[in-house]
This record gives structure tokens, sequence and C-alpha cells, in this order.
């Protein structure tokens, strides 16, 4: 992506080089091939849905305080508000055991 020197818009990209469409300021590009580079899928951890809730989550090693179970699945939400002028943002991981389906939540 390029910018114009004299107004500062984003320029085209066209066979003679870079256009402003705000100016018309034409800057000749030093190559005519473009390398594109593809980047390899990144392979995800799946996603689960919780039927109660209809949110998807993810499962991660997490002990259950009430069973004691080293897994539980995971989602986040998050909160955001202000007070006395100052705005506040705040994100909430929410827990859910695999085993006896207790849930809890941390506060970040």
């Amino acid at each position: 992506m390029k910018f114009c020197d004299k107004c500062g818009s984003r320029m085209k990209t066209t066979k003679r080089g870079f256009l402003c469409l705000k100016c018309g300021n034409l800057v000749r590009a030093k190559t005519s091939l473009t390398e594109v580079k593809k980047m390899s899928p990144v392979e995800s951890e799946p996603i689960y849905v919780l039927e109660d809730s209809g949110r998807e989550a993810s499962r991660v090693s997490k002990t259950c305080p009430r069973c004691g179970n080293d897994e539980a699945f995971r989602w986040y939400s998050s909160a955001s508000g202000e007070h006395a002028g100052v705005s506040q943002e705040r994100t909430v991981e929410h827990l859910k055991c695999t085993r006896c389906f207790h849930s809890w939540a941390e506060t970040r």
C-alpha cells in the first residue's frame, strides 16, 4: 500500500505504477512484477458448541474447583462501561467442567 506524496490519499496500483485517485499524481513503479506469497493454512484447535448456551467454546486444561477434573470448556465475554468519566473494559473467562458441568468465571 502506498500513499500520495502530494495529498496523502491512498494510491491505487495500475500497470504504469501508483495512481492517486484524488489528485491524479502518478508514481512510476520500479518493477512490474509483484511477488505474492501464499500462507499455509494454520491448523486450529476444534471448537465445541455448548448445547445449553449456544456459545462456541474451546477445551482447555483447567482444574474444576468442585470435582478436581483437569479439563474444562472455555469461552470469553467482555463488558464495557463508564464510571466517573473513565471508560473501562473488562474481559471475563467463563469455564465449564467437562465431567460435572460446574461453571465458574475468572476476570481478566
